[in-house]
């Protein structure tokens, strides 16, 4: 039965569609669904922290459904997108009705898009890499999981990730350092890759830029299809989906440290570097992303057999209510930083002031 739970994470693409239909009274209902009624709902239930059976495992990883949700995503993202963008080019809809479909559309992009993306991206087989780039394409973000795989995971919990968080760092600081950042560190690897292979930077070779020239095309091409209204939503929503997909990246490491065994070099990545959550909506709805310690601990394993680590620093709420809490600095400052202190983890070299926590 276990499988049949994350079904529930379609209950948002079928309420995204619901705005697209009738904007009139529904338009932000994808907002108020995703910052409103799951994490009430979360708070109310409580975390599961039990793992599954070990010797289940095969089993679990030879059922074809968890694949197939995933899978599924890419056909329901776009065609969510391609509603969207048909309703705002051709129908006659306020201002705010737009704004509602547009932002509601982005939690699509954020929680589900570049969600499915990522856990898609970390397999190596030819779908779900095709999966992976289908799904970042909708937020224009393609570059995520060369610099994610690559980069974040070799210096996660180190001065030198962009996406890390520091401690005492607001979210919105963090967006303004991390997004540029995170471009960059890809833009870096692909240039790396295709100089070792003796090509050349700007040339066919260079992954980032095929996939810049693509998303470039896309933006294009919805720009004389759909008008400049149109475009101005798609390009709304993409962002949207950035945001969300930071701010849960400044939610699962905020504040840890890897220790620096000698100049350039860390410890291993443990358990102790990630934050974890066992709330149950939460892991539901992001495919036991916030199982992120064992994540990064095995950065292979599929999501339904993510295990719960004792180790991991523990948040007191789920993903879904950190995200509101992340916006809103001294009250995630409050909450966070007293736990940071049992810890006893200093402060990164290069860290904000905290006097705000």
């Amino acid at each position: 039965m276990k499988r049949f739970q994350y079904f529930f994470a379609f209950t948002l693409p079928v309420i995204t569609l619901a705005a697209l239909l009738w904007p009139e009274t529904l338009a932000f209902a994808g907002v108020v669904y995703s910052f409103g009624i799951i994490p009430l709902l979360e708070v109310l239930l409580p975390p599961d922290p039990r793992n599954h059976d070990e010797a289940a495992e095969p089993s679990l990883l030879a059922d074809r459904l968890y694949d197939a949700m995933l899978y599924a995503m890419v056909p329901i993202q776009w065609g969510l997108m391609f509603l969207l963008l048909f309703r705002v080019a051709f129908d006659s809809l306020s201002f705010l009705q737009i704004t509602g479909m547009t932002l509601s559309m982005g939690m699509c992009c954020g929680i589900l898009g570049i969600n499915v993306a990522h856990e898609l991206g970390h397999r190596t087989d030819r779908l779900s890499r095709l999966s992976a780039r289908l799904l970042l394409f909708s937020s224009l973000y393609a570059h995520f999981t060369i610099e994610h795989n690559r980069g974040h995971h070799k210096w996660v919990a180190t001065p030198r990730d962009p996406a890390t968080a520091r401690r005492g760092e607001s979210v919105y600081r963090f967006w303004l350092r991390c997004i540029p950042g995170v471009f960059r560190s890809a833009w870096r690897l692909s240039c790396d890759d295709v100089r070792r292979r003796g090509g050349r930077v700007f040339g066919p070779g260079n992954e980032v830029l095929r996939l810049m020239l693509i998303q470039a095309a896309l933006v294009i091409g919805i720009g004389i299809v759909f008008g400049p209204l149109a475009l101005l939503s798609f390009l709304g929503a993409a962002l949207n989906g950035i945001l969300l997909l930071e701010t849960v990246n400044y939610i699962e490491h905020y504040g840890l440290l890897r220790t620096e065994t000698e100049p350039g070099r860390y410890e291993r990545v443990r358990p102790e570097h990630s934050w974890n959550s066992d709330h149950v909506l939460g892991r539901i709805m992001l495919f036991e992303l916030t199982r992120h310690a064992d994540h990064h601990y095995s950065a292979s394993r599929k999501y339904q057999i993510l295990r719960h680590m004792p180790d991991s620093p523990q948040l007191p709420f789920g993903y879904p209510t950190a995200l509101m809490l992340a916006l809103l600095p001294p009250l995630w400052f409050r909450v966070i930083h007293p736990r940071l202190d049992e810890r006893d983890i200093p402060p990164a070299p290069s860290a904000l002031p905290s006097a705000a926590g």
